[in-house]
């Protein structure tokens, strides 16, 4: 079964990645750009046929190593 995360930063939390993309597109005329929050996006299969058992699975990845629940969010689909 496959299941998808999404990891951002919490409110608060400086995004220098995001701040510098979102330059950067303004420098490329889109101005319209008022701010960018840049995050990480994973696609996990596991070996698991019941899906509130999969996404069970999936939670404890993410507390244990793909967030850092001090500055992260995340967020199971």
């Amino acid at each position: 079964m496959k299941i998808k995360v999404i990891i951002t930063l919490k409110d608060g939390v400086l995004d220098p990645q995001g701040k510098a993309i979102q330059q950067t597109l303004n420098g490329m005329n889109f101005s319209q750009v008022k701010s960018v929050r840049q995050g990480k996006y994973f696609d996990i299969e596991v070996n698991e046929t019941d899906e509130e058992k999969a996404k069970e699975k999936v939670e404890d990845m993410c507390k244990k190593l793909l967030a850092n629940l001090v500055i992260e969010n995340y967020k199971i689909l």
